[in-house]
């Protein structure tokens, strides 16, 4: 399993419709496609700014197999929703490692 990991700065006045506009646009645009396994929104408590988003991905193929076009609109079709008041501060990849019966 593959873990995609996005660490976003938002206004904290903007933060509750940045997550909304998410859900509609970005995850029902992923939950389309067969590898896509969920995803979790974390916000902070103490940085009402920060927001983590975290997808969890069958493979990274299938992750990847997503067509750039679709990206590309689907980005610029969040971006137009939220006017762009939002910064991607990181973009990590991680894999789940589990061992034995731990």
């Amino acid at each position: 399993m593959e873990i995609e990991c996005l660490r976003v700065r938002v206004d904290p006045e903007l933060r509750e419709a940045y997550i909304r506009k998410d859900a509609e646009i970005w995850t029902e645009t992923l939950a389309q496609y067969p590898g896509f396994l969920g995803k979790e929104v974390w916000i902070s408590p103490d940085d009402l700014s920060e927001v983590v988003l975290t997808v969890r991905w069958a493979s990274f193929e299938e992750w990847q197999a997503i067509p750039d076009d679709v990206l590309q609109a689907t980005e610029a079709r969040f971006d137009a929703a939220v006017g762009g008041n939002y910064e991607l501060v990181e973009s990590s990849r991680y894999q789940i490692r589990k061992f034995g019966d731990v």
